[in-house]
C-alpha cells in the first residue's frame, strides 16, 4: 500500500514498512493471511467517501465469471465429499419463521450437534472431525433456548436483529435489540441496515448507524446483512458492503433470506472482491456470509470454490466464511449417503428440526 493510501484510510501509524510485526504485536495469532500478508481482525476505519464515491463495477463482465464459474467442472468422489464436509462445518443453521417454537429450536440445535448421522459418520469414517456446525441462528426470543440445548457442544449462537428483515423500527429500538441479545448470552449478531440510506447514497448516516451497531454488540460478532436483492445495482452493493466494512463490520452478509433474490453468484463476486480490496488496504480481514437461495450440496461447492478463488483457502474455514441455510444440510447429507453407499436416500431420512 502507498504512503498515501496509508494516510488516507486513517492508517499511518498502524501500517508502516514493518507491517507483518506490527501486525503480530496486536493480535496474537493474525485472524488471516492474503498473498502472503497476515491480517487482523476489523477493528474499523473512518469513513473514506472519496473510497465509496470511486466504487465501479462492470455488471456484464461480473456476470460472464459467474456463468463461467458455474460450467467449470467441479470435485468428484473423495473431494467431493471432503468439500461437502467443509461445507457443513461452515454453515449457521437457521429457523426464522413465523412459527418457530421452543421444541424446532432444541431440534435444530440437536441436529447441530450432530449434523451428520451417526451411521454416515462411520461409513465415511471421519469420527475424529467431531464434526459440528459453526452457529445456529434464530430470534431473540430463542437465544436462551439454543445457549442451553448447545452447552458444551462448541456451536456458537446467532440472533438476528434490528427490526429484523425490513430493519424499519427507529434506531433506538434496534440498539436495544442488539444489546438485550448480547445479554442473553448471543455470540453473534446479525444485523440489517436501512437500504434507504443507500438509495439515497447517504454513506454517514449508514456508517454511523452500523458503527453504532457495533458498539452495542461489544464482544459479540457482528454480520452486517446488506440486503443485495433490495439494492437494485451491484455498484450499490460494492459501495454498501465498504461502508460495512469501514463502520467495524466482522462479516457481511449477503441477505435476509427473505427477500425475492437472495444470494447469487454475481453478488458473491462483488462482496468478496470488495473484501479483498479493503484486506489489502487496510491489513483488516472480514468475514463473508451468502444466505437465502443455497440449497442443494452442488452450489455450497460453487459458493466454497468461489471463497478459494477470491480470497483463498483462509475463507474456507468458519472463521472467515458462512451460509446461511435451512435446507442445505438436508442435500449435503445425501449426496454424503450417496458417496457412501452408492444409493440416494430419501429426504425425510435426513430431517432438520
Amino acid at each position: 500500500m502507498s504512503v498515501e493510501n496509508r494516510q488516507r484510510y486513517g492508517l499511518a501509524d498502524r501500517l508502516h514498512d514493518g507491517a507483518a510485526e506490527t501486525l503480530a504485536a496486536d493480535s496474537n495469532r493474525p485472524l488471516a493471511t492474503l498473498a502472503g500478508h497476515p491480517l487482523i481482525s476489523n477493528r474499523g476505519i473512518p469513513l473514506n467517501l472519496e473510497w465509496v464515491k470511486q466504487v465501479r463495477v462492470n455488471t456484464s463482465a461480473v456476470e460472464r465469471r459467474a456463468q463461467t464459474h458455474v460450467a467449470r467442472r467441479t470435485v468428484k468422489k473423495d473431494w467431493q465429499a471432503a468439500w461437502l464436509l467443509r461445507a457443513t462445518s461452515c454453515m449457521d443453521l437457521t429457523t426464522l419463521s413465523g412459527d418457530d417454537t421452543e421444541e424446532r429450536v432444541r431440534r435444530l440445535c440437536a441436529k447441530a450437534r450432530q449434523p451428520i448421522q451417526h451411521e454416515l459418520v462411520k461409513r465415511l469414517a471421519v469420527e475424529e472431525l467431531n464434526l459440528r456446525v459453526a452457529a445456529v441462528c434464530v430470534y431473540h426470543t430463542f437465544v436462551e433456548t439454543a445457549l442451553r440445548a448447545l452447552e458444551g457442544g462448541g456451536v456458537r449462537v446467532a440472533a438476528v436483529s434490528t427490526g429484523f428483515p425490513a430493519g424499519l423500527s427507529p434506531l433506538g429500538e434496534r440498539v436495544g435489540e442488539i444489546r438485550r441479545s448480547v445479554e442473553a448470552g448471543a455470540h453473534e449478531i446479525d444485523v440489517v441496515i436501512t437500504r434507504a440510506h443507500v438509495f439515497g447514497g447517504r454513506w454517514q448516516a449508514l456508517y454511523d448507524e452500523i458503527a453504532e451497531f457495533k458498539q452495542a454488540c461489544g464482544t459479540a460478532h457482528m454480520k452486517v446483512i446488506l440486503g443485495a436483492g433490495d439494492l437494485l445495482t451491484l455498484r450499490n452493493v460494492a459501495r454498501a458492503s465498504f461502508v460495512a466494512m469501514m463502520a467495524g463490520a466482522d462479516f457481511i452478509k449477503t441477505s435476509t433470506g427473505k427477500e425475492p433474490t437472495n444470494a447469487t453468484l454475481p453478488v458473491g463476486f462483488v462482496m468478496t472482491r470488495a473484501i479483498r480490496e479493503y484486506a489489502q488496504e487496510t491489513g483488516m480481514a472480514v468475514g463473508f456470509k451468502p444466505a437465502g437461495g443455497i440449497r442443494t450440496a452442488k452450489q455450497s461447492i460453487e459458493w466454497l470454490s468461489l471463497m478459494k478463488e477470491e480470497l483463498g483457502t483462509p475463507w474456507m474455514k468458519a472463521e472467515l466464511f458462512r451460509f446461511g441455510a435451512s435446507g442445505l444440510l438436508n442435500d449435503i447429507e445425501r449426496q454424503l449417503e450417496h458417496h457412501a453407499t452408492g444409493r440416494y436416500s430419501a429426504d425425510y431420512r435426513h430431517p432438520i428440526a
